[in-house]
C-alpha cells in the first residue's frame, strides 16, 4: 500500500485525501487547525462551484449537503450607466444548464476531516514547516501541499513567464447575510461590474446557520471601494457593505432593506497577488514535495474559479497517482501531472486576468449585445463551468464580432 502524505485541509487536499483512501492507499492529511477550530473560525472564501467541480465531489460520494443547499440557478449581469446611476446601463439573466452551489467550508471541511478518520486516513493537527516535510518525505512515497496560504507555500518558486501581475489587482471583502430579498423568477449569481470602482457580486450559500447569501467586493486598489482597513466587527463591516451597494449598486441596495449578518465571524477581507508557481520543492535533503491547487495558481476570486480549479487539481492529480501504479513519484512525473491541470488552469488564468484590467472594447460590446440575445448570454453564463470555452471569441476582437452576429442570429 503506498503511502501518500497531502499537507492542508481545504478543497483540493480533502478531495484528494478521500479519493485516495477510496483506492486503498495509506494517506496522511497533516492541517494546523482540527475540525471545531475551522467550524468555528471565520469564513474563508466565498466558494461558488458549478457543475463539473460538484460532479467529482459526487463521483467521491462527498456531496452531503446538495439537497439542502440552495441551488444557484442562473448568472446575472449589469453595468451602472454613468449618466444615471441609479439604473444599470444594460443587463441581463440567464439560467446555467446545470445549477451551482455554494457550501460554507466553515461547514463543509470539518465534516470532510472527519471522513478521512473515519474511512482510514491518518489525521496530523500540526503547523508544517521544512522540518515537517522532511519528516513526512522520509516516510512517505509521495508528499503534496495543497495548502493555499501560509509561510510554507511561498517556498515554491515563482513562475515569472506565467505570472502576469505583480501586485494584488483587488482589494477583496466578502459579507455573509441573511435577510436578503431572492432573485426571481431563478436565483443567480448577480454581477455588477463598476467602471474604475471594480466588482461587487452576491449569491446564495449554505452557511452554518442554514441558507443565505454571499456579498462579494472586489475594489480597485486605492479607489472607493478599497475601504476595509481598519473594519474589525461584523456590524462594521456590514454598515460599510450596505454604505457601497446604496452608493454603487442602488438596485442591489434594494434587495437589501433587511439584512443581517449570519454570525460574528461571517466576514472577511483583504487582498493577494494571483500567481503561478513552479510545481516542485527541493528539500534540503533533495527530496521533492508537489504543489496542487492554490499552493501553485492563485486565482483572483472576481470568476469565482477558486473552488472549483481545486477540485479540479485534486481529479488530475488522483487519476495520475493511481495511474502511475508503483512506479517511482520523481520530478518529472511531477512536472507532467501538474501540465496536465495546467493544460485545464491556463484557460481560466488567461480569462480572469482579463477581467482584472480595464476591458477592451470588444468585450464592452459581447456584455452588452448579451442583453439583446439569450444564446449570446447563456455562452457566457455557461463558460463559468469550463472557462476554455471562452476561447477564441472573448480575447480576440475579430472572433468576437464573428461570435456575437452567430449568436444574434440564433436569437432572431
Amino acid at each position: 500500500m503506498r503511502r501518500i502524505a497531502i499537507v492542508g485541509a481545504g478543497q483540493a487536499g480533502l478531495q484528494l485525501a478521500l479519493g485516495l483512501l477510496a483506492k486503498g492507499y495509506h494517506v496522511t492529511l497533516t492541517t494546523n487547525r482540527n475540525g471545531e477550530d475551522i467550524r468555528n473560525g471565520k469564513v474563508m472564501s466565498s466558494q461558488c462551484m458549478f457543475n463539473t467541480a460538484l460532479q467529482s465531489e459526487r463521483d467521491l460520494g462527498l456531496n452531503f449537503w446538495e439537497d439542502q443547499c440552495p441551488a444557484v440557478e442562473g448568472i446575472g449581469l449589469a453595468v451602472p450607466d454613468p449618466q444615471n446611476p441609479n439604473e444599470p446601463l444594460f443587463s441581463w439573466s440567464t439560467r446555467l444548464d446545470r445549477y451551482a452551489q455554494s457550501v460554507d467550508q466553515r461547514l463543509k471541511m470539518p465534516v470532510w476531516l472527519d471522513e478521512v478518520a473515519k474511512r482510514g486516513g491518518e489525521v496530523v493537527i500540526q503547523d508544517v514547516g521544512v522540518a515537517e516535510l522532511e519528516q513526512l518525505s522520509a516516510s512517505h512515497d509521495l508528499v503534496l501541499l495543497a495548502a493555499g496560504k501560509g509561510e510554507i507555500v511561498n517556498l515554491f518558486e515563482k513562475d515569472a513567464e506565467r505570472t502576469q501581475f505583480q501586485q494584488p489587482q483587488r482589494a477583496l471583502s466578502l459579507t455573509y447575510v441573511k435577510g436578503m430579498t431572492p432573485m426571481s423568477p431563478f436565483s443567480r449569481v448577480s454581477f455588477n461590474l463598476i467602471p474604475g470602482v471594480g466588482e461587487y457580486f452576491v449569491f446564495p450559500c449554505l452557511t452554518t446557520t442554514g441558507p443565505c447569501e454571499i456579498m462579494v467586493f472586489e475594489g480597485v486598489p486605492g479607489g472607493p471601494m478599497d475601504c476595509w482597513q481598519g473594519i474589525t466587527s461584523a456590524e462594521q463591516h456590514l454598515e460599510k457593505s450596505l454604505e457601497l451597494l446604496n452608493r454603487y449598486v442602488p438596485w442591489e441596495a434594494e434587495r437589501c432593506r433587511s439584512v443581517e449578518m449570519t454570525d460574528d465571524k461571517g466576514f472577511l477581507s483583504g487582498r493577494f497577488t494571483p500567481m503561478v508557481r513552479k510545481p516542485v520543492l527541493t528539500l534540503p535533503s533533495g527530496r521533492k514535495v508537489f504543489g496542487m491547487a492554490d499552493a501553485l495558481v492563485v486565482n483572483d476570486p472576481i470568476t469565482g474559479q477558486g473552488s472549483n480549479n481545486a477540485a479540479k487539481c485534486s481529479k488530475v492529480y488522483l487519476d495520475a497517482i493511481v495511474a502511475r501504479g508503483a512506479q517511482d513519484f520523481g520530478p518529472l512525473w511531477m512536472h507532467d501531472t501538474f501540465e496536465q491541470y495546467w493544460s485545464y488552469a491556463q484557460h481560466v488564468v488567461k480569462w480572469t486576468n482579463t477581467l482584472l484590467t480595464p476591458p477592451p472594447q470588444h468585450l464592452l460590446e459581447l456584455l452588452g449585445a448579451a442583453s439583446q440575445s439569450k444564446p449570446l448570454a447563456s455562452a457566457i453564463a455557461n463558460g463559468f463551468d469550463d472557462p476554455r470555452d471562452f476561447a477564441p471569441w472573448w480575447f480576440a476582437a475579430q472572433s468576437c464580432q464573428a461570435f456575437i452576429q452567430e449568436k444574434t442570429r440564433q436569437a432572431a
